[in-house]
């Protein structure tokens, strides 16, 4: 079973018709005028966790979410009963409200982000004994510093295999704590800028990756994958058109872990990934399009000559 911890949100995301630039005050650079108007608002259901674990409801993978959310969860609970995901080890806060995004969107498509952690904040105090076993295997996407690394003691204490995606709490998290983390890690996986970041901050990244699975996604150059000495491509999957790219990282994690739960090669894993990134920049956000399986697998067939077994 794969257990997914994270971060549960609603995203709000705001669009203006000019550039960021545009905003800063002459001669007063260090300001930027926020009283732009806002000509697109925007909610969604967001979230890492939430959007890895979406993607793999529609792909049918068994597996649990494990997170926090707040009083307001259950607009997002209703989406995940729908494709049978269990939500029955999310503990609801109902002091708080779910953790929320906000992200402001100019014209070149360049973004500034705000967050509330909200219930999240709680996520240290979660135990990964309550509901994993020996032979389960664990995402740990970012949700603090605290959360994520409380997880990845949790996981070694409890001698349980995990992916550790540290994503934005690399700006907070001690070189310490994420030496430990990738130490012990199976897999390590993050954008292009993440990973160099890791890199610098990690001593003996080199040696210390050695033995385990490092894959880099790349945005609209696909994504590679380092299993253990061994390099694999991910070409990107063509789209139609792209409308945004929010959470088509989470949807390639979703995707490539689905494969590994059934036993495919890193390729192919690496290319179901690609897939499912794929209907999420042709839509907004990865929990908006309700691809059935049998449109993933027409993708997949038309875009690779193997044939994917759901």
């Amino acid at each position: 079973m794969i257990i997914v911890t994270g971060t549960l949100a609603y995203d709000y995301i705001m669009e203006f018709p000019g550039k960021f630039g545009e905003y800063i005050l002459p001669k007063h650079t260090n300001n930027i005028n926020l009283s732009f108007i806002v000509d697109k608002f925007a909610k969604h259901r967001g979230g890492t966790a939430g959007n890895v674990s979406y993607t793999m409801g529609l792909l049918k993978t068994p597996h649990l979410l494990f997170s926090y959310a707040g009083s307001d969860f259950e607009e997002y609970k209703k989406a995940f009963d729908a494709l049978a995901i269990d939500t029955s080890h999310v503990v609801i806060d109902a002091d708080v409200h779910t953790a929320t995004g906000f992200a402001m969107t100019d014209a070149s498509n360049n973004q500034i982000w705000g967050y509330y952690y909200g219930a999240s904040g709680k996520t240290p105090s979660l135990k990964l004994e309550t509901v994993a076993k020996p032979l389960d295997f664990i995402i740990i996407g970012p949700q603090g510093a605290k959360g994520s690394i409380s997880f990845v003691k949790q996981c070694i204490e409890l001698k349980i295999p995990y992916m550790f995606d540290p994503g934005f709490i690399l700006t907070e998290v001690s070189d310490k704590d994420l030496t430990t983390g990738i130490t012990h890690a199976d897999f390590i996986i993050g954008n292009e800028y993440e990973i160099e970041l890791i890199k610098t901050r990690v001593a003996n990244f080199k040696l210390l990756s050695k033995n385990k699975t490092v894959i880099t996604t790349l945005g609209d150059k696909g994504a590679s994958i380092n299993n253990q000495g061994k390099m694999y491509n991910i070409a990107p999957v063509k789209v139609k058109t792209v409308v945004s790219t929010t959470g088509a990282g989470d949807a390639w994690r979703g995707g490539f872990l689905s494969g590994y739960i059934r036993g495919q090669s890193m390729q192919t894993c690496g290319q179901i990934g690609a897939v499912a990134a794929s209907y999420v920049v042709e839509h907004f956000g990865t929990q908006e399009h309700k691809y059935t399986l049998g449109e993933f697998q027409d993708r997949y067939r038309q875009t690779y000559d193997d044939l994917l077994k759901l």
